[in-house]
């Protein structure tokens, strides 16, 4: 185990006793991190972005409510603890942690990276690395198959929607609006999102899901493999100073 900051150790502390069981779980454990890191650490502003969207879905069914209430709670919970393995795999610098979050963790103190690039790196590698195996295991364990015509997809679309409406307001608010701090828009916000749909990242998730679903032992790992090796040359790339 390496030798961890106050900081640090309380952060590891936080995610390896999360165990939520519900969107309510998964947002108190997001205050827990939001309250305890320090605005120099970059882990700070994704983990903010998260906690907003995961608020707007908290707060924002459909008018006619879910049609898969079931499953897209397991998936919101399933899918946040791929979030607090991250964490607690990168700072025992544990081997397995994915290529994608390193490339989060390696810049977390760095100079000259705007707040909005550590929340964008961030959604790269959960969106882009963990989303597809938290689809796989919240379907196994629900023991479902959820095709393109289905309420699980239609559900997974209005949260698509629902991304889309959150994610511009709350990237200029980490760039301009966080009281007290010094305002940081150096015109990312937009540059960022003329390149980053997140429809398009979530698409390409459930399609990855559906196609490891249909491969086994060394193929899946390679497939696997590739897809995070990609992510974290992403993530590196949308963290370069500015």
């Amino acid at each position: 185990m390496p030798n961890l900051s106050p900081i640090d150790a309380q952060l590891r502390q936080i995610v390896s006793a999360a165990s939520p069981a519900s969107i309510a779980d998964v947002i108190a454990v997001m205050q827990s991190i939001d309250g305890l890191l320090p605005s120099n650490d970059g882990l700070k502003w994704f983990n903010r972005l998260y906690l907003m969207v995961t608020q707007r879905i908290d707060t924002q069914a459909p008018p006619s409510g879910w049609e898969d209430a079931t499953w897209l709670t397991r998936l919101d919970v399933v899918f946040a603890k791929f979030y607090f393995a991250a964490i607690a795999g990168a700072l025992e610098q544990n081997a397995d942690t994915a290529s994608s979050w390193d490339a989060l963790f390696e810049a977390r103190n760095r100079a000259g990276v705007d707040r909005i690039q550590f929340a964008l790196a961030g959604m790269n590698a959960h969106i882009n690395h963990d989303l597809a195996l938290a689809l796989l295991q919240t379907d196994d364990g629900l023991h479902l198959t959820p095709a393109l015509q289905s309420p699980e997809h239609d559900d997974y679309e209005h949260v698509n929607g629902l991304l889309e409406e959150v994610l511009p307001s709350a990237l200029t608010f980490l760039a301009t609006g966080i009281v007290g701090e010094l305002a940081q828009d150096t015109g990312k916000a937009g540059r960022l999102l003329a390149i980053w749909d997140i429809r398009a990242a979530r698409d390409l998730a459930w399609d990855f899901a559906d196609h490891l679903r249909d491969l086994g032992g060394s193929s899946r790992d390679l497939a696997l493999e590739a897809q995070d090796k990609l992510t974290g040359v992403i993530g590196r790339g949308l963290l370069l100073p500015a």
